[in-house]
């Protein structure tokens, strides 16, 4: 039922058909021709997951300087408002 149902291969002629070379064979230097440019997955992800973390980092940084920032103002105004006293 989930077979595919492939067609007959046709028979093909037995003769034999030669070409003419008509250019010169490339010399292979054992590599390709062109240097292969592109980007693997792998160093893709390694890019965003090291920026993901460098922006977790950032993000953790502000935070923690606003949250020092309004306890120094509130300690501030503390001890002002003791003094005056």
């Amino acid at each position: 039922m989930f077979r595919p149902k492939l067609p007959d291969i046709p028979t093909l002629p037995t003769t034999t058909v030669t070409h003419q070379q008509t250019q010169a064979p490339v010399a292979s230097a054992g590599r390709p021709v062109a240097p292969y440019v592109g980007v693997g997955a792998g160093a893709v992800a390694a890019v965003v997951v090291v920026g993901i973390v460098l922006t977790a980092l950032l993000a953790a940084v502000a935070v923690s300087a606003v949250s020092v920032a309004i306890a120094a103002v509130v300690l501030r105004s503390l001890v002002n408002g003791a003094h005056r006293r």
